[in-house]
């Protein structure tokens, strides 16, 4: 499929209404809004049998597009193995809404080799969405890269305590779930995640205290820390 023909499945499966639901929640992309569903990306992904070449190229022109769906659909397409640091700090400068900032990171930049790095780049920046990128792909990484070592994501702990006062919604909702994923990695970093959440909330921050609070709540409770156990068992088992 050509990029006009992919554009055109993509306007088949529009829906409207919604566009109205989808800023209820946030997203208001300066980019058209199109109100397609995830499932219809994902199913229309399936679809697309090309070369990783053409699929590189497929998604830089879907990038491009100016359709908020497209962007998503791109960063389901696109060929890891041809993305470099650049693309990655160019794909973040136009991220425009929280939904493609974190479909980006989980699709696509977790498995990116730069990806570690690029957390902490990133979370330098003052930009709204590039910022929230740097705590997405920490967010991202700890649920998805099952092989990364706890020091990896122990290392990304300054860092959030660090930004844990950022106000801006976007921001904090990140910082948030980025504290709360690498908790739930495993029971070593779950104490980790709980010793930096209790600093944080000793800040004299309304947000900072929100973060932490949060946080606490599921990272102490009975469900996760029964998870956690239950991994610790089936791993061993498995020795």
């Amino acid at each position: 499929m050509t990029r006009q023909e992919i554009i055109n499945k993509l306007k088949i499966g529009a829906k409207p209404a919604n566009i109205i639901g989808m800023a209820r929640f946030g997203i208001r992309p300066q980019a058209q809004v199109l109100g397609v569903v995830m499932p219809f990306l994902r199913q229309l992904a399936k679809q697309i049998k090309k070369s990783p070449a053409d699929r590189h190229q497929l998604a830089a022109e879907l990038w491009q597009s100016g359709i908020h769906e497209a962007k998503i659909l791109a960063s389901i397409i696109e060929e890891p193995a041809l993305v470099n640091a650049g693309q990655m700090d160019a794909w973040i400068k136009d991220f425009d809404s929280w939904d493609v900032c974190d479909q980006v990171c989980l699709n696509l930049f977790y498995g990116l080799k730069p990806a570690f790095g690029k957390c902490f780049i990133w979370a330098k920046r003052q930009k709204e969405f590039e910022r929230r990128a740097g705590f997405a792909l920490m967010a991202s990484l700890a649920v998805k890269d099952k092989k990364a070592a706890d020091k990896e994501f122990i290392k990304f702990l300054p860092v959030i305590k660090k930004y844990a006062a950022d106000e801006r919604n976007y921001v904090r909702k990140a910082v948030n779930w980025a504290l709360r994923q690498i908790g739930k990695r495993n029971l070593t970093l779950n104490k980790e995640a709980i010793k930096l959440a209790e600093e944080i909330y000793k800040i004299d921050n309304k947000t900072a205290r929100w973060i932490a609070g949060d946080a606490l709540r599921e990272l102490q409770s009975a469900a996760v820390r029964q998870r956690l156990e239950i991994k610790i068992k089936k791993r061993k088992l498995a020795c």
